[in-house]
């Protein structure tokens, strides 16, 4: 018979890979999806791994990059991505996902989904339930509700 892992401890956590959603709505208390953000954040495995595009985007929607920065010296992000080993993939992906106008941080938070495939992303973005993986494969989401 095995154990489980208790509730709180580390084994118990999920690995996720993180959006600029919720990052955002992590930092703002008056965004909509804050409260959502920190009740999701209490089960996350960290370091969440994301994409310098995430950073870069967040930085720019909290217009402080003083916060993303100190999120990856206290090691809660970590960016796990090199957008220029992957500019083939991420070409193909922005040709696939043409009408949806996807940006620069979703298509590489689509080609980590692939890499880092026991990760889901965390995101207040609904396409992502439109994108796939590995061209078929739904991508596991961590979403607000009613999105």
């Amino acid at each position: 018979m095995t154990s489980r892992p208790a509730k709180d401890s580390p084994a118990s956590k999920i690995p996720a890979i993180v959006d600029s959603g919720f990052l955002v709505a992590f930092a703002r208390r008056e965004d909509m999806h804050h409260d959502w953000a920190i009740a999701i954040a209490r089960n996350l495995k960290l370091p969440l791994l994301t994409c310098e595009a995430v950073l870069a985007e967040t930085s720019f929607i909290l217009q402080s990059s003083a916060y993303v920065l100190a999120m990856l010296r206290r090691e809660v992000l970590r960016v796990a991505f090199d957008c220029a080993s992957h500019v083939n993939q991420l070409i193909n992906l922005a040709v696939r996902y043409a009408d949806r106008k996807p940006d620069l941080a979703d298509l590489c938070l689509i080609r980590m989904s692939e890499l880092y495939p026991r990760h889901a992303i965390v995101t207040v973005d609904g396409d992502f339930l439109v994108y796939r993986r590995n061209r078929r494969e739904a991508i596991p989401l961590i979403l607000p509700p009613k999105i």
